[in-house]
Formats: C-alpha cells, sequence, structure tokens
C-alpha cells in the first residue's frame, strides 16, 4: 500500500481532513496559519480559499457551510466567505484552542480543546476538556482533564464512540446514545506503545475497523474492532502523521495529513503534504452538524 502525494502546501499543521458529500471534495486545515483548502478527486483540483484565525477542526453543516473550532476557544460558521460567531470563547480558557471535532448522527459536534502552546500539555501537564455542542448552540463539559484532546471516530452501529487522549497514549472507547448524546462507561481501546509516536486523529472504515494516525512514528495504523493491530501503512518521507479521513465519490480513498512543512529537513521532505492511499477499502460519510445559529 503505497501513499501518493496529491499536494504540497507545505502546511505546518495539516490536520482534520473532512469530505464533504454535497461538494464532493476534500476540506483540511492548516491549524496554525488558519488556512483551509479543498480538493475535487475528479478533476485534480485543488486551492486555499480561506484563511483566517487559528482553526483546530471543522464540521460541515447540513447547509453545506463550513462549522468552525478556533483559538478563543470560539466557534463560527463560514459562509459566503464570512465567519457568523456562535460563540467567541469559554470562560477560563483563553491558552487553549479547540483541537479535534466530529458531528455525532443527531447532529451534535464533540470538540477537544488543547492549549495553544502545545508544549504547555507536554512540559506543564496543561489539562484540556471534551465538550459536546448541542444542536441548540449550548455547550457543555462531558470529558474534564484530557492530556490532549484528539481524534475521534463512532462505530457503525452508532452505539460506541471512539476518543483519542494524545499524551496518555491511549484510544478510549465510550458507551454512546445518540438520543441524549451521553457518553458513558469508559474503557480502553487501544494502549499504544509509545516507541511508535503518539496516536492522533482517526477515523472508522465501514468494516468498523479503526485508523489511527502516528504523529511521530511516520505511519497510519488499522486496528480491528477488538483493537488488535492489523494493517501499519508506513510514510517514510513524512515523519508526523496527523490525521486520516475516507472521501471520493465510491469512499475508498483514503486522505492523510501531516505536519512539519515549516520543518522538512527534521521531519521528512514532504512533511507538510496531503497524501492519498488506494487500499480497496471503503469508508462511509462523516455526519454533518446542525447547530442552530437563531
Amino acid at each position: 500500500m503505497q501513499p501518493e502525494i496529491i499536494v504540497d502546501y507545505q502546511n505546518v499543521v495539516g490536520e482534520g481532513p473532512l469530505w464533504h458529500s454535497k461538494e464532493k471534495k476534500l476540506y483540511w486545515v492548516d491549524i496554525m496559519t488558519g488556512r483551509i483548502f479543498r480538493y475535487d478527486p475528479v478533476t485534480g483540483e485543488h486551492s486555499q480559499f480561506f484563511q483566517g484565525p487559528i482553526v483546530g477542526g471543522f464540521t460541515i453543516q447540513k447547509n453545506g457551510s463550513l462549522l468552525l473550532f478556533m483559538e478563543g476557544p470560539s466557534v463560527a460558521e463560514l459562509r459566503n466567505g464570512k465567519l457568523s460567531y456562535l460563540i467567541k470563547d469559554l470562560p477560563g480558557s483563553s491558552d487553549f484552542r479547540f483541537n479535534d471535532v466530529i458531528a455525532d448522527p443527531a447532529g451534535r459536534v464533540f470538540c477537544g480543546t488543547m492549549p495553544i502552546d502545545s508544549s504547555k500539555a507536554m512540559n506543564d501537564g496543561v489539562i484540556g476538556k471534551l465538550y459536546r455542542l448541542d444542536t441548540d448552540g449550548s455547550i457543555q463539559v462531558v470529558v474534564d482533564r484530557v492530556s490532549l484532546s484528539n481524534g475521534l471516530g463512532f462505530t457503525p452501529d452508532r452505539t460506541q464512540m471512539y476518543y483519542t487522549d494524545s499524551l496518555a497514549y491511549k484510544i478510549h472507547i465510550y458507551d454512546y446514545d445518540e438520543g441524549t448524546g451521553n457518553i458513558s462507561n469508559k474503557r480502553t481501546f487501544k494502549d499504544v506503545p509509545e516507541s511508535g509516536g503518539v496516536p492522533d486523529g482517526m477515523t472508522v472504515d465501514s468494516q468498523g475497523y479503526v485508523w489511527s494516525a502516528s504523529a511521530g512514528g511516520s505511519e497510519l495504523n488499522r486496528y480491528t474492532p477488538e483493537g488488535d493491530d492489523d494493517i501499519v501503512v508506513n510514510f517514510p518521507t513524512a515523519k508526523i502523521i496527523s490525521s486520516v479521513a475516507f472521501g471520493g465519490t465510491s469512499m475508498d480513498e483514503i486522505f492523510v495529513t501531516t505536519i512539519g512543512g515549516d520543518s522538512k529537513e527534521e521531519n521528512g521532505k514532504d512533511s507538510g503534504a496531503l497524501f492519498r492511499l488506494k487500499a480497496g477499502i471503503k469508508g462511509v460519510p462523516d455526519f454533518c452538524s446542525n447547530i442552530d445559529f437563531g
């Protein structure tokens, strides 16, 4: 399984790939530069179409716009090139930003936080949180004391949710109630060996297998639904693999973002590029958020 480079925008922190089912395009961000990009796999065209504040993650709203989770931490809808804010900041969290996020089947969004200066999470033990943004625009903490909030995903039957705590080197799994959005019964799905890099962004394929990016390990890992190792994809020219998403017209293309476009000598000549894999494995479309802005 050989990764191919789609485009190299030299992303400093390339992250959050997400397939836009209505537009049939892939979107992704460069977190620290606030740039958002899109790629059309049919035509091969790609572009940067927005630059603004730090963007930690985003979802696709049911109306087709992008819901951005940013520094502040703040939440805003990007529509026709303009930002409309729902949340300007969260009290007591001015040094934090949102990181990975995911919409659930009901249109809510689970959104994690981390320090804007990531070294504080690594060196000072600054603790992030996982929030749930409900469809009425209200937000609440659902997981407290997270080392570094990262990748999320749902099992195919929608009864369980995966959640990555990067600096704990764990992917957790919770029971998930689609009707209420509540999560419970936390347990460990995967203990990730520290020698293999930090577990980062993730997705779940149509067979229920978990794909997890290895930041610092030059790998993309596929785990069975029981948490056993299954497939390892190596990226010899990019050290920090940040996230993964399925897309394409048949949902059988795997898109992978990377970090380090500003330090290629240290992290590999293709660091910061967007990669694609064709493995004969299908994903499922991500859920759309449905947050009411009033």
